[in-house]
């Protein structure tokens, strides 16, 4: 039924085509150096800016993008969500900010943040497939890059800026953003920052879904039941009914840049970040090991029932500390090298993870990366790149299972468009070397290349037709290499965000995919559509193979390679109506649906359902309204030792209203309906999907003056 729910909007899209304007609207990227527009590319890119990322802003950049077709958000409770891009998530997607990445441990586990605030952002592009070459064979799933021009690419005159606030009442979350920037001659600064706090997230029903939990551990090799009542007593997984407890929390963001101009486009700048969070994690998600329980038996029933309640209460302490350089200069050759950009960043993070009052894992990452990019323009764009990135990588404490490391990675890059009658072409390769030397003397190094190209024919002056594919090659991960390496079986330590036991294998192959995308895309003057076919073919995918054997009770699962299969659709569209009381009515269609398979392992697990969904929109020059419905199915090919997710149908919609006033400041006031048919939403991408649903119903509202 889903299906032809889907086939029934693309047709109903198909038609609206012909008979929308083709005059073409477009977003300029940043993330692709050598295409000005987004339409000059055959590239998958997914822009949010303007008004849509104003609308669609959260506090986590997987919520933030969670419902673009072939983004999901996988969230570990309201402190954590991170996007995950046609099914591939951890080091397959990687986060950018402002071209370099986020320098945080967010792939290693998935209660980890993402360094990254949305609300500060000006622009988010979403590359996928080919496109993620620029920026790593690595990153096989996507590349997101957030853009917030902390380091002023223009010259500013006078004063500009705004003020935000916002309150939510399903977490009770207040708000507040500052951006303030300016300059005079030749001098840009740039001011920005967010305060944030939220309680406990309030959901519809029970936290946790017991039967599925129950389910989960059975599928896991469970415990016997004689041992759950032991182990698991009502204390350690006492539910709670309409809010998630232990799921508040708090951050602050902090930026300041600023930038030197010395020629037309010409400049140097520089940045200091600061990103500080503090947020709990849900009772019942983290697995603390067995070992300690057993100890527990010898001591006191009040005691030990102490040690337990202090154990459940979880909080994640994050501090990041980000200095930015960049260098862009033109005309350095002209005809040769047009642009050059150079790009140096400085990350030093820490998070600690608190058991009641007590530290029980701390983890620090320092990384220094540097970018350049020698561009030509002209008829034939051309990029040639080098990047280079040092990683210093530890975790200390009672849960540390992935072994202090040392990484170098050095990548280089050229990507080469030209035009042949109507057709235009790119093409593109890139070398990288990885080397990952552990404390353990395990020194691995890893040498790959990948190749990217593609074709785009305008059919019309509408219509056009895209064809890309590459082959992209990805080095093994740290806490895929050595995760628990050379420790014995009493030694072994459970990954307490994913209740197992995780063990590396540090001869593992790179992993290769090879990927195709066909688009079709239409563009009139206020319309679009965006028909979207891929296919991606992994060699030695590397994933976690439950083994079947058990230490103190605790699944063991080890790293493994197999090949798997990777293919889906997604389509977005936005159709103008017509003009209504003054305002211009549009209808937006959407939806995606992803498969992935092992050759023999089964389902791959944690992949989004069938979705689709529809926008109504209606907007004149000062006031917008919209509904929104998104219908998700059932995941019922979870994967091997995964439980099913039910679908589920979510209502939202919204008002704001653009108040003008003389100087050009202008005074938004939005309120928005969230879930408003108060839905239980339990994400099959969310690890925590069985312990923490999504929010229930709930109404933000917030006034924004811009300056």
């Amino acid at each position: 039924m889903k299906r032809t729910i889907l086939a029934a909007c693309i047709g109903a899209a198909s038609q609206a085509m012909a008979q929308a304007p083709d005059t073409r609207l477009e977003h300029v990227l940043v993330t692709v150096p050598i295409h000005k527009k987004a339409a000059e590319t055959a590239l998958p890119v997914t822009v949010l800016s303007g008004d849509e990322l104003q609308r669609l802003a959260s506090s986590t950049l997987g919520e933030t993008l969670g419902d673009k077709p072939g983004i999901s958000n996988s969230s570990f409770g309201p402190g954590v969500g991170r996007p995950v891009i046609r099914g591939q998530a951890g080091p397959r997607t990687v986060n950018l900010s402002n071209a370099i990445a986020a320098g945080d441990v967010s792939s290693l586990s998935p209660d980890h943040a993402v360094g990254i605030e949305p609300m500060l952002a000006e622009t988010v592009e979403v590359l996928r497939g080919p496109s993620t070459l620029l920026y790593g064979g690595g990153a096989i799933g996507g590349v997101i890059n957030t853009i917030d021009n902390r380091i002023p690419a223009k010259r500013i005159d006078g004063i500009q800026g705004a003020v935000e606030y916002r309150y939510d009442d399903a977490p009770e979350m207040n708000t507040g953003v500052l951006k303030l920037e300016g300059g005079a001659g030749d001098f840009a600064f740039h001011v920005s920052g967010t305060f944030r706090d939220f309680d406990d997230m309030s959901i519809p029903g029970l936290a946790i879904d017991e039967e599925a939990v129950e389910m989960q551990e059975e599928l896991l090799g469970g415990h016997d039941e004689d041992h759950e009542g032991e182990e698991h007593d009502e204390e350690e997984f006492e539910n709670s009914d309409g809010f998630i407890a232990n799921s508040n929390g708090d951050s602050d963001v902090f930026n300041i840049g600023g930038s030197y101009h010395f020629g037309e486009r010409d400049f140097i700048g520089f940045s200091y970040n600061s990103f500080e969070t503090n947020y709990g994690i849900p009772p019942g998600a983290h697995e603390h090991g067995h070992e300690e329980e057993h100890e527990g038996e010898e001591h006191e029933g009040e005691e030990h029932g102490e040690e337990e309640e202090e154990e459940e209460i979880i909080r994640i302490n994050l501090q990041q500390e980000r200095y930015d350089t960049q260098l862009h200069m033109h005309d350095i050759v002209p005809g040769f090298i047009d642009v050059a950009r150079a790009y140096l960043t400085y990350t030093d993070y820490e998070h600690v993870e608190l058991e009641g009052t007590e530290i029980g894992t701390q983890f620090s990452r320092e990384t220094y990366e540097g970018r350049m990019e020698l561009v030509r323009e002209g008829a034939n764009h051309g990029v040639l790149g080098l990047q280079f990135k040092g990683d210093e990588f530890s975790a200390i404490g009672e849960e540390a299972y992935v072994p202090e490391t040392d990484s170098v990675e050095w990548g280089g890059f050229y990507v080469q468009d030209f035009h042949a009658g109507d057709w235009q072409f790119e093409a593109g390769g890139r070398l990288d070397y990885v080397e990952r030397d552990p404390a353990t003397g395990l020194e691995e190094d890893f040498t790959s290349h990948s190749l990217s190209g593609s074709a785009l024919y305008p059919i019309n002056e509408s219509l056009s037709l895209g064809v890309s594919l590459s082959r992209s090659e990805r080095a093994p991960s740290t806490e895929e290499l050595f995760s628990n390496l050379n420790n014995s079986e009493e030694e072994l330590v459970t990954h307490a965000a994913t209740g197992i036991i995780e063990i590396g294998d540090p001869n593992l192959d790179t992993e290769v995919s090879l990927n195709g995308d066909l688009s079709l895309t239409w563009q009139g003057e206020k319309s679009f559509a965006e028909l979207t076919f891929f296919y991606n073919s992994l060699s030695d995918y590397i994933f976690l193979l439950n083994t079947g054997g058990e230490v103190d009770e605790t699944p063991v699962y080890e790293y493994e390679q197999d090949d798997a299969d990777f293919y889906g659709v997604e389509f977005e569209s936005s159709f103008d109506l017509a003009t209504l009381a003054g305002g211009n009515l549009a209808l937006g269609i959407f939806g995606d649906m992803i498969t992935g398979e092992f050759d023999s392992a089964g389902d791959v697990p944690r992949l989004p359902p069938m979705r689709v969904g529809s926008e109504l929109s209606w907007r004149s020059d000062s006031l917008g309204a919209y509904v929104r419905v998104l219908n998700a199915s059932d995941q019922d090919n979870p994967g091997d030792f995964e439980t099913e997710t039910e679908g589920y149908t979510r209502w939202d919609g919204g008002i704001d209203y653009n108040l003008q006033f003389s100087g050009g400041t202008e005074l938004l006031a939005f309120l928005k309906l969230k879930n408003i048919s108060d839905e239980e939403i339990r994400l099959s991408t969310s690890f925590l999907r069985n312990f923490a649903p999504q929010a229930g119903e709930s109404v933000e509202a917030g006034l924004r003056l811009t300056f």
